[in-house]
Order: structure tokens, then sequence, then C-alpha cells
């Protein structure tokens, strides 16, 4: 047998699936041996094991979690046998919640279970649920208002995702329910998910058809859910359909000191954790994850948003100004799902990025995406803003950045999928 170091990272146990793959190191830690960069580390609640061979030696591993943490553990591999590390994560609050702790959006069972008060920041923009602390900057979790008013939107008009329309429901303030204003249809209240000691953080599981257990019904090429609670309007964007996966939305009312009051994650065991690195702004190791970017647009089990997340990583780990074999990707990401505005972001930040001549096609494509509607991703938004900041003389240009910087103002920028707080709006 070959001297090797066996890698892999333990999740609660929920009798559910939470396979995922994170990235690390292996470090020498003797100066002698060969250290690794960017292995692939699986976790879940009984993990296989990845196996590395190295020299004999001591070593620290490394396991970078999608919260920007670094665990580590040290590791002496001896000649001829595979040696162990093995990482632990199963603190969390909820077992049912270990693949959000894993993500980062919710805290320790030690933390979050501590009859200590909360501290709360007082700004609007804290992303607070709450709409006020108390008197000494905290809440106690017995004081947080435990109902949430959580609404699905299974197929929302194209005009109403607009800026202006988006932007107008910031400004609305009290009046008709922002969900019947964004439906084509009827929306529907969800019911709180009926789990024994988990309603201050509530988890919504959705799949192809719609909210999981519930009855389905026919949705449309846009899904949000807008949750409602103690002042607080957010508009949540559904990353669906995600081929077969499903998607988590955890609705955080402990009011939590870290992480956002709602978080959105796709369980993919592939790319999950990708999404996180992406919007942490991790891109190189999130290019560990997107590794089949080409089958998610041209296989029979397509995902035009799986995609865009890889291209994303792609143009922001690129540093070259030549084309490259992915690029007639982008043209299919843009053309062929016109209802996803992030395919035109891509293409258009793309030709800019590269110095193309040609900045007429980039212009014009800005514009086309601006048209589409709001993007899926947060990164797009952030890079819609970019791309028009590059023509201040256009007033075309200009009039639609106006509009996306007001919008991004009401984002929740550490998310991969676009969130805005309405309230947020409303308050200017």
């Amino acid at each position: 047998m070959s001297t090797a170091l066996a890698v892999r990272l333990f999740l609660s146990s929920a009798g559910e699936s939470n396979e995922a793959v994170i990235v690390g190191d292996i470090h020498s830690a003797d100066l002698t041996g060969e250290s690794r960069r960017n292995i692939l580390i699986p976790c879940g609640s009984s993990p296989r094991p990845a196996s590395y061979p190295v020299t004999p030696g001591r070593y620290v591993v490394s396991a970078a979690l999608p919260s920007g943490l670094v665990l580590t553990e040290n590791a002496e591999a001896v000649e001829g046998q595979e040696t162990p590390v093995d990482f632990v994560m199963t603190d969390s609050p909820y077992e049912t919640h270990s693949w959000q702790y894993l993500m980062g959006n919710i805290e320790p069972d030690s933390v979050y279970h501590s009859p200590a008060e909360v501290p709360l920041a007082e700004s609007v923009a804290s992303r607070s649920i709450v709409a006020a602390a108390g008197p000494d900057g905290g809440a106690p979790e017995a004081a947080v208002d435990l109902t949430a008013l959580v609404t699905w939107i299974a197929d929302a008009a194209p005009t109403s995702c607009s800026f202006a329309s988006m932007l107008a429901l910031g400004r609305g303030g009290p009046g008709p329910s922002a969900a019947r204003l964004i439906a084509r249809g009827e929306p529907r209240v969800l019911p709180a998910p009926d789990i024994r000691g988990e309603a201050v953080s509530p988890l919504y599981r959705f799949g192809p058809d719609g909210p999981v257990g519930e009855p389905g019904e026919p949705v449309g090429e846009r899904q949000f859910l807008v949750v409602e609670t103690a002042g607080s309007v957010r508009l949540v964007t559904l990353p669906l359909p995600w081929g077969t996966t499903e998607v988590e939305v955890l609705v955080n009312l402990r009011q939590s000191p870290t992480g956002s009051a709602v978080a959105v994650a796709v369980r993919d065991p592939a790319v999950g954790a990708g999404l996180a690195y992406m919007a942490q702004g991790a891109l190189d190791m999130a290019a560990r994850l997107f590794t089949d970017v080409e089958a998610m647009l041209y296989s029979k089990s397509q995902n035009p948003l799986g995609a865009a997340a890889g291209v994303y990583v792609l143009i922001g780990t690129d540093h070259s100004t030549g084309a490259t074999y992915w690029d007639p990707w982008l043209d299919r990401l843009a053309d062929s799902f016109p209802w996803i505005s992030d395919g035109a972001i891509l293409r258009a930040v793309r030709l800019l990025r590269r110095g193309s001549p040609d900045r007429e096609r980039a212009r014009n494509g800005l514009i086309e995406a601006f048209d589409r509607g709001i993007p899926f991703y947060t990164l797009g938004l952030a890079w819609l803003v970019e791309g028009l900041s590059a023509f201040p003389e256009d007033p075309e240009c200009v009039r639609r950045l106006d509009e996306a910087r007001r919008l991004s103002w009401l984002a929740d920028m550490r998310e991969p999928f676009l969130i805005l707080d309405l309230r947020q709006g409303s308050t200017r």
C-alpha cells in the first residue's frame, strides 16, 4: 500500500442525503514532504474519504468552509499506510440544518442555543429581520416575533421582473402584498415546516415542481418567495429548476449576529459549496467544483442556471485576452435561455474584459441584459453595474445604470442568489 492521507468531513446525520464536496489544502509541516493545494474533501454523515498520496512525514491539512472559516487537522503520514484525517462538523443546531450549517448560514449548536442575548446592529442595513433591537442593543430569543408569512410565487409575470417594477415594490410601503403584484396567477402562502424545535429557523424545501411535500402546480420561468415578518419584506430569488436537485431556503427568525436573515442553498453535492465560494469571492476555489459546465448546457438534463454559475467562475478566474474553448458557451447561454438575463450579462462582460474592439456589441448586450429583467445571481447584478459604468457618456446606459445601482442597494450581497430587502427601499 502506498503512503496516503484519507481526508473527509463529517456532518450531522438527519436520515437524508447531505453529501457535498469542499476544497482544502495539504501542507508539509516539516518541509520534507510535498504539499498539495485545492484538494477535494467529501462531506456527509458517512462520507467515503478521498485518498491523497504523500511522502512520509508530518502534515497540516486544512478545509476551507463555504462560510469563509478554515478548519485544520495535524496528521503524520506513515510509510505504506493510509492515515485518516477526519474533520467533524456535527454540532449543527438541528440535524436537518446540517447543509445550511456547512454553508455558514447558521451558527453552531452551542452558540445558537445559548441563553445569552444576541447582539444586533441597529442599522437598517444590518439585514436583521427584526426592525429594531432592545434598549441595550440586544434581542433575547424570547422577544423575537416567531411568525413569518412565506408566500411562493410559482410563475412571476415577466413585466414584474423588470428593474423598474422591483424598485417600485421597494418604494411602495404598506399596500397590496408584494407577492400579488409579482405573480402571474395566485400566489400560495406556505405552511411553516412541521418539524419539532425548528420554529425559530424554519427551512423550506423546493423541487422542480415547487414546495416539497405540497401539491404541485404549473411553474413558470421565474419563481420567487416573499418573506414577511416584523415589518420586513424580502423578495427571494429561487434558482429553479436546478435539474432534479432540491433548493433550501432558511428563514432565520432568531436574529443571528452572523449570516443572512434569509439564505438560499442548492443541495447539489457537486457544486453546492461552489455557489457559496462564489458568493464570498473565492472564485479559484469555486473553479475546482465547476468542472463540467459544458454538460450543464448541452446534455439532455441541461441545467442553464448551473452553467451560468460555472461561467461566472470561468470569467472571474480567466486572465487571458484571447479566445477560449468556452466562449461559444456564452452565446448558447445568452441566446437559448432569454429568461436568464445572466447569460447576456456574462457575454457582454466577457467582451469588455477581453478588450474587444467591438465595444458596441458589449454595450448592446448590457442593455439587452437589463431589459430582460433582474438576474438570478447577485454577482450578475454587480457585473451589470460594472459593465454599464464603462459607458458614462451614453444616456441609455446611464439611465439603466442608475436603476441597477439603486436596486443593488436593496440586495444582500453576501448571498449567491438575488435577495432584495424591500423594507430598505421604503425608507428612501
